[in-house]
C-alpha cells in the first residue's frame, strides 16, 4: 500500500514525535527494512558501517501496527525534504476541516469503508465513544496541567536528531531552529465528553472531608459557605477564561504575558505547593483508612500497624511510581479511583438516607453554627472546589470551546448540590461523632464497607503519582531546564534522585499532618488554593483585560477578599492546630 496522498508532513512529524518513545528503533516501516535516509544519501542498507533496520512486519502482529512505523518513516522523509527558509515555493492550500474523513483519505484502499464506519459511529451515543480520536491522541492526552506543557522535555533530543539527518548543504536552513514548546493538537472532544471530564476533575477525595467540615462550621453556616465558595470560584474561573481568550496559553503563560516572569514563577510555585499538599493529604487519607481497615479485619489480639508505619509503606510504593515519565501510563489508576469514589458516594447516600428515616430525624448533637472552628470549614470548602489546574486543558480539548462556559456553570451547579448534600446528610446522621474520613463512620463489621474502604485507599494510593506529576515536572524544569535524561544516564538518575527526595519530603509532611487531617486540609485550602483560585485570576483580569472602572473595582475587591481570607484563615488554622 502506498503512503496516504496529500498527507500533512507537519502532522506526520508531530505524530512521530509522540510515537518515537513507544516504537522499537531497530525496526522500520518499510517492507524490506530500508531506511528512507539511506536511500536519499545513496547508501545501501546492507552497508557494513551501519546496521540495517529490520522490517516491522517481522514483529508479532506486525501487519496490525505497521501504520505506526510508517508514520515514523514518513516523518523522516519530510525532514529530509525540508528546504531552507530562503527558498520560495507555491503556497499549499489545505483541505477544509470537515467533520468527516478528508477526501484524500477516502481515496486510498479501504477509505470508503472507514468513512462509512465513522459516519455510523456519529449516530451512536457520545457517552460510549472513546475520549480520544486515535491512539496517538491518547498518548498525548495527559501531558498538560493548568494549560502548561509538562510532558518530558525532548527539545534536546529532537535537535540532535535533526542534526544527524541534516548535513551541511543546501538543505540546511540559514536560520537555526529555535526551541519552542510542542504544537498542541486541535481539540476534538464533544460537549458531552467535556461535561463528564469536568465532573471527574472536581469530584475527588476532598468530598470525604466535607462531613467533618460541616461539624467544624455547623450545618447552616457550612451549607452557606459551600454555596458562596462555589459562586466565587465560578466567577474567578470566568475571569481566568477571559484572560485566556485575549492572551492565549496556559496559566503560567498568562501570568508571564500580563505580569512578567515573576508572576509566572509565583503561579507555578503556588501550583507546586498545592499539588504537594494534595499528595500529602492523600497519603494521610490512605494511612488512616488502611489503619481502620486492618483494625476491623484483624483479631483483637493483633495490634495493627501505626499510621506512621503505613505512611512509610506507602513511600516504598510511591518512590518507583514517581520515576514514571509518561503520565498516560497512570491513567488507569485515576480511573479506578473514580470508580471507587462513585461506589462510595452511592453507599453514603443509601446509608445516610436510610438512617435518617429510621431515626425519624437528624442526630440531636448537630449545631447550626460552631463559633470555635468555623474558619476550618472555609479552607476545607476551597480545598474541595479547587480544580483550576484542569480548567484550561479541558477547554483546549473541546471541539467547540465557545460552549465551555455553559458546561462549567452546569457542572459547578451539580457538584455544589453533591458536595452540600453529602456534608449535610453525613453530619445529620452521625452528629458530633463524624470522623475526618467519613467512610470510617460506617459499620466496620460490614464486609461491603471493608471492601469499599480498602479499594478506595488502594485507588487513592495508586493515583497519588498523578497528583505529584505536575509538581515534579515544574520543579524539574527549574532545576534541570531542557536537559533530558533520554540521552544522558547521569541526568536521568539525578532526576530520579530528586524525585526520591521529594517523595520522602511528602512522607515527612504527611507524618506531621497525620495528627489532625481536617486542619491540614484546611491549611492547604487556605494557604495554597486561595491565591490560585481567587487572587491570581482577579489580578490578571484587572491588569490585562478589564477596561471599565467598575470592572476594575470588582477585581480589586476580589483580590482584597482573597488576601484577607488567605491570611485570616491560615493564621486561625495554625493557631487552632497549635492549641490541639
Amino acid at each position: 500500500m502506498s503512503d496516504t496522498p496529500n498527507r500533512n508532513p507537519e502532522q506526520d512529524i508531530e505524530d512521530a514525535r509522540v510515537l518515537s518513545r513507544h516504537l522499537d528503533p531497530g525496526y522500520s516501516g518499510d517492507f524490506d527494512g530500508t531506511n528512507p535516509e539511506d536511500i536519499d544519501n545513496g547508501n545501501s542498507s546492507s552497508s557494513a558501517e551501519q546496521t540495517p533496520a529490520e522490517s516491522s512486519l517481522r514483529l508479532l502482529g506486525g501487519d496490525i501496527h505497521r501504520d505506526l512505523y510508517r508514520i515514523n518513516a514518513r516523518s523522516k522523509r519530510a525532514k529530509l525534504l525540508h528546504r531552507a527558509a530562503t527558498f520560495s515555493h507555491p503556497t499549499e492550500f489545505p483541505e477544509p476541516n470537515h467533520d468527516e474523513i478528508p477526501v484524500s483519505e477516502q481515496l486510498v484502499p479501504g477509505g470508503f469503508r472507514r468513512q462509512f464506519l465513522d459516519r455510523q459511529g456519529r449516530r451512536m451515543s457520545y457517552i460510549t465513544s472513546p475520549v480520544t480520536k486515535n491512539f496517538i491522541s491518547f498518548l498525548e492526552l495527559y501531558g498538560q496541567f493548568a494549560g502548561e506543557d509538562l510532558a518530558e522535555s525532548d527539545n534536546e533530543e529532537s535537535i540532535e536528531e535533526e542534526a544527524e539527518i541534516e548535513e551541511n548543504g543546501e538543505r540546511r536552513p540559514l536560520l537555526g531552529r529555535r526551541k519552542s514548546p510542542r504544537i498542541r493538537a486541535q481539540g476534538d472532544a464533544s460537549n458531552v465528553k467535556s461535561f463528564f471530564t469536568l465532573l471527574k476533575a472536581f469530584i475527588g477525595t476532598g468530598i470525604m472531608f466535607l462531613p467533618k467540615a460541616f461539624k467544624n462550621g455547623g450545618m447552616l453556616f457550612s451549607s452557606i459557605t459551600l454555596i458562596t465558595v462555589s459562586l466565587l470560584t465560578c466567577l474567578c474561573f470566568h475571569l481566568l477564561l477571559q484572560c485566556r481568550r485575549q492572551y492565549g496559553g496556559g496559566y503560567g503563560e498568562l501570568g508571564e504575558a500580563i505580569g512578567g516572569s515573576k508572576m509566572r514563577t509565583l503561579i507555578l510555585g503556588s501550583i507546586t505547593i498545592s499539588q504537594i499538599g494534595f499528595v500529602c493529604a492523600g497519603i494521610i487519607f490512605v494511612a488512616d483508612n488502611l489503619f481502620s481497615f486492618l483494625n476491623a479485619v484483624t483479631s483483637n489480639s493483633t495490634t495493627p500497624l501505626s499510621t506512621n508505619a503505613l505512611i512509610g509503606i506507602q513511600l516504598i510504593v510511591l518512590i518507583p511510581l514517581s520515576y514514571i515519565r509518561n503520565i498516560s501510563k497512570l491513567g488507569p489508576a485515576a480511573l479506578i479511583a473514580d470508580i471507587c469514589i462513585l461506589v462510595g458516594l452511592v453507599y453514603i447516600y443509601w446509608y445516610d438516607i436510610s438512617s435518617i428515616i429510621d431515626t425519624k430525624g437528624f442526630n440531636p448533637t448537630i449545631e447550626l453554627f460552631n463559633p470555635r472552628d468555623f474558619t476550618l470549614t472555609v479552607g476545607s470548602a476551597i480545598f474541595t472546589f479547587e480544580g483550576i489546574g484542569l480548567i484550561l486543558p479541558i477547554q483546549s480539548s473541546m471541539k467547540n470551546p465557545q460552549h465551555f462556559n455553559k458546561l462549567l456553570y452546569i457542572v459547578m451547579s451539580i457538584i455544589t448540590v453533591i458536595f452540600t448534600s453529602v456534608g449535610f446528610l453525613c453530619y445529620g446522621t452521625f452528629g458530633d461523632r463524624v470522623s475526618v474520613e467519613v467512610i470510617t463512620n460506617f459499620p466496620q463489621t460490614s464486609k461491603l464497607v471493608n471492601a469499599v474502604q480498602f479499594l478506595y485507599a488502594l485507588a487513592v494510593l495508586i493515583g497519588t503519582p498523578v497528583q505529584l506529576f505536575p509538581a515534579l515536572r515544574i520543579i524539574e524544569g527549574k532545576l534541570f531546564g531542557y536537559r533530558s535524561g533520554k540521552r544522558d544516564a547521569l541526568t536521568k538518575w539525578k532526576k530520579n534522585l530528586f524525585r526520591t527526595v521529594l517523595v520522602l519530603i511528602c512522607g515527612l509532611i504527611s507524618a506531621v499532618g497525620a495528627s489532625d487531617l481536617d486542619k491540614f486540609v484546611a491549611l492547604i485550602g487556605s494557604f495554597a488554593c486561595v491565591p490560585l483560585v481567587y487572587i491570581y485570576p482577579a489580578f490578571l483580569h484587572w491588569k490585562g483585560v478589564a477596561e471599565r472602572r467598575v470592572i476594575k473595582a470588582g477585581d480589586l475587591v476580589m483580590i482584597g477578599v482573597g488576601i484577607v481570607a488567605c491570611v485570616y484563615t491560615t493564621c486561625i488554622t495554625i493557631a487552632r492546630w497549635a492549641d490541639t
